[in-house]
């Protein structure tokens, strides 16, 4: 990630929620209506937040030539689960905005009038939307151009391809505690060895 952002493939910019709040105390959260435990996020500081945002992006150009395309990104529990197939969709977008919860939750008009969609890490809950937008940044940075060391990382791994998982990797020593490589990966013969590891991406499906 250091690197790829020395290298601008990407560029990495933070925004506090409180700087887009006009009250002296600065809340960016207040009690649900209806009652509930918990405090809920408030719209207005995230509306502005993106407005923000929006505000510097725009008269922008991509790479191509033409405006910037964004995505704007809520995470939340009851959000779609992210997968590999996401990650490739997201990396074509020149701007992601991802917008991290907190609290007991983020009010509905942020996902219904702001937010283009509603993503979810796992079947599980966290303190806030910081971490899945690490996952979702790294998942994606790693799959732009020149980001990896050989293009063909990214090619052949799990999940690269629906129900595709990759096979087992080896390397030196060939014996380690009685522990050995399989004798069909040091024949040399490459037919051999896809198979072997066809049939082996097959085995953990």
């Amino acid at each position: 990630m250091a690197r790829a952002q020395k290298n601008k493939a990407i560029k990495i910019k933070v925004h506090n929620l409180r700087d887009f709040t006009f009250d002296k105390h600065k809340t960016t959260d207040d009690t649900p209506y209806g009652g509930g435990a918990g405090m809920v996020l408030k719209v207005e500081p995230i509306w502005r937040c993106v407005q923000f945002i929006k505000s510097k992006a725009k008269g922008q150009k991509s790479k191509s030539g033409s405006s910037l395309c964004s995505r704007i990104i809520l995470f939340s529990a009851k959000g779609k689960k992210y997968t590999q197939a996401d990650a490739k969709r997201l990396a074509k977008y020149d701007n992601l905005i991802l917008i991290c919860g907190r609290y007991e939750g983020v009010d509905e008009r942020v996902a219904k009038n702001i937010a283009d969609e509603e993503i979810s890490i796992g079947d599980y809950v966290l303190t806030g939307g910081e971490v899945p937008a690490m996952i979702v940044t790294d998942s994606v940075t790693r799959l732009l151009p020149g980001v990896l060391g050989n293009k063909e990382s990214a090619k052949y791994e799990s999940h690269s391809e629906k129900n595709y998982l990759e096979y087992p990797q080896y390397t030196k020593p060939e014996e380690f505690h009685k522990w050995k490589v399989p004798p069909v990966l040091l024949s040399g013969n490459h037919q051999e060895i896809k198979k072997w590891r066809d049939d082996q991406s097959k085995i953990k499906k």
